[in-house]
């Protein structure tokens, strides 16, 4: 390669690396954002904040193409706005406002995007696992080279349901990439009383489907293991079961306090901050202060405009909810 070749190639990184930056940042202002207005009443139900997590879901849907699937669990607002929600829409929901992602009545738990191919947000531990072998089954059957991503917390591996997908997915062949979003701790229980193996990528050997390990501090890391996944899927419908290592700074939900954990080991986790370690990447491209500082109030703007326009939403009409449970 030459050095023009390297030179276009970095410039081509570090552009791709600012919109991870923007992306992970956006999130973790936007999560911030949601816990004010929680505390103050505006946000009713659970509220499960992806503070520490955003690499994962940027990183991940960095590796798909816009036509791909994503499917999680109730933490759901990261990934939601990483496959291309508004934060305004986000926000809607999360006040239980008509001009949400589900005309505010699903809120926190259960968004959903069909324009954008995010099938949600699931409330039932490990229920939706299945459903994403469904989903892979029929990328396949009618052979558009989807692939989907299905994300679940490690309290969801010792469902049935989850091993249940993972068996037909690796039987069927199907193009699913299960992803498991490893933070230590199932609601406040940590892994050590939860799990007899505490490998998780190791259940796949039982099903004799490929698995990947690794820590998701870094989004680049992310992005290019689970785009061997996904390459898997897509051109040899094989899935892959993925841990992904990673730490939430925050409760399991906002009525945790989260007194199982010393305060040490959260501030040792904060030093693989997924925004310092993409910042020192970029650094090392150049990107100045004042690049950082335009993003950071880019950010911030578009947050304040989120919450303000989901304050001014109005709430679906009472007369209007049977169209959202019948159809003639």
């Amino acid at each position: 390669m030459s050095r023009i070749e390297r030179e276009v190639l970095e410039a081509q990184e570090k552009t791709k690396v600012l919109g991870y930056y923007r992306q992970m940042l956006a999130i973790r202002r936007l999560e911030e954002a949601s816990a004010k207005a929680f505390s103050q009443g505006k946000i009713g139900g659970f509220l499960h904040l992806y503070i520490g997590q955003e690499a994962v879901a940027v990183g991940a849907t960095a590796a798909l193409k816009p036509e791909d699937y994503v499917m999680t669990s109730y933490r759901d607002h990261g990934l939601a706005y990483a496959k291309g929600m508004p934060v305004r829409t986000i926000m809607a929901e999360l006040f239980g406002k008509e001009t949400g992602c589900s005309k505010g009545l699903g809120g926190s738990m259960h968004f959903f995007d069909a324009p954008n191919n995010f099938l949600g947000g699931w409330g039932i531990v490990g229920g939706h696992l299945p459903m994403a072998a469904g989903v892979g089954f029929a990328s396949k059957y009618r052979g558009d080279g989807r692939v989907i991503l299905c994300f679940f917390g490690d309290g969801a591996v010792s469902q049935g349901a989850t091993h249940e997908a993972l068996s037909l997915a690796a039987l069927w062949k199907l193009p699913v990439v299960f992803i498991c979003e490893n933070n230590l701790y199932s609601m406040g229980t940590p892994l050590s009383r939860s799990l007899s193996v505490l490998d998780v990528s190791q259940k796949a050997l039982a099903y004799g489907m490929a698995r990947d390990r690794f820590e998701g501090f870094d989004v680049l890391r992310v992005r290019d293991r689970v785009a061997e996944a996904v390459k898997r899927a897509r051109y040899n419908s094989e899935p892959t079961l993925i841990e992904i290592l990673c730490y939430r700074f925050r409760g399991h939900s906002m009525s945790d306090p989260g007194l199982y954990r010393t305060k040490e080991e959260i501030e040792e986790f904060k030093k693989r901050d997924c925004l310092s370690i993409a910042r020192q990447y970029l650094e090392g491209w150049g990107v100045e202060e004042k690049e950082f500082t335009d993003i950071e109030e880019g950010v911030r703007a578009e947050v304040e405009d989120a919450v303000k326009f989901a304050d001014d939403s109005p709430v679906l009409p009472a007369e209007r909810l049977e169209e959202f449970n019948y159809v003639e």
